[in-house]
């Protein structure tokens, strides 16, 4: 079983938010408040295995509290709920541990279940490396795509961020998969994150254009160190997909 603190300064929210997590049969809710100050005893306390926080909080704010976890305690995932949306918010998060950031309004339920998500993937990636004795690999190759993701401004709360980052980890260990995206690659990751394929599809066109909407072309180009796509010019799923991939596996982190 999980043991979860939730910090929240919405009282009806964190209310939410508490009651769907305790629904769950693998969840143990120890601790809920709103504020940061108290939260960080909470986490010393419990020592839980997930944190849901609010980047506003009394006391303490939600950074604070994620350099706390970070430093005491960097087994513990993080989830970050925030009304903010800027992109330098969302890296400042990545970069203290955050495993996923969303942004309000957003429905308690749809974060219990990503929260899920994460947890099981973690535990499918954790087998997998002790299998092979490399555990450091796995984590590198899921903190490559994150760090591409932040450079090029794919934002963590939208649907598409986890189904690309799936699909480049699933051509990292199968590139022949690349050829059959309508068939393999999308239904696959549908699969796994119980959606369909034609929905898969269009999360990752839209992450794409996110990112081209907000005109890093330099920061692309500066990543895969060539002037890849000038202008405007706009990648399909399939050859974005494969140009991160291929970097990767270049890199040696197939």
């Amino acid at each position: 079983m999980h043991k979860i603190v939730i910090l929240e300064s919405n009282e009806e929210f964190l209310g939410e938010l508490s009651k769907c997590f305790e629904e769950q049969a693998d969840f143990n809710v120890c601790g809920v408040s709103g504020s940061g100050s108290v939260g960080v005893g909470l986490i010393s306390q419990y020592k839980p295995d997930v944190v849901v926080l609010d980047t506003v909080l009394s006391g303490e704010d939600g950074f604070g509290v994620m350099k706390h976890v970070k430093e005491n305690l960097p087994s513990c995932s993080i989830f970050v709920v925030s009304g903010f949306t800027d992109d330098k918010l969302v890296s400042k998060a990545i970069a203290r541990g955050a495993k996923y950031y969303f942004v309000k309004p957003v429905a308690a339920s749809t974060i219990c279940d990503r929260v899920k998500d994460v947890l099981e993937e973690q535990s499918t990636e954790y087998m997998v490396a002790s299998q092979a004795r490399d555990k450091r690999r796995v984590n590198s190759l899921d903190e490559k795509i994150s760090n591409i993701f932040i450079s090029i401004g794919i934002p963590p709360h939208i649907m598409g961020y986890q189904y690309l980052r799936e699909g480049i980890k699933m051509t990292v260990a199968d590139p022949s998969i690349i050829n059959n995206v309508t068939k393999r690659l999308y239904p696959e990751i549908g699969e796994k994150y119980k959606t369909t394929a034609s929905k898969v599809e269009r999360a990752i066109r839209h992450a794409i254009e996110v990112a081209w909407n907000r005109g890093r072309i330099e920061a692309i180009n500066s990543i895969f160190g060539v002037r890849v796509y000038i202008g405007v010019e706009r990648p399909t799923n399939s050859e974005f997909i494969a140009l991160v991939a291929d970097k990767l596996i270049f890199e040696g982190l197939n």
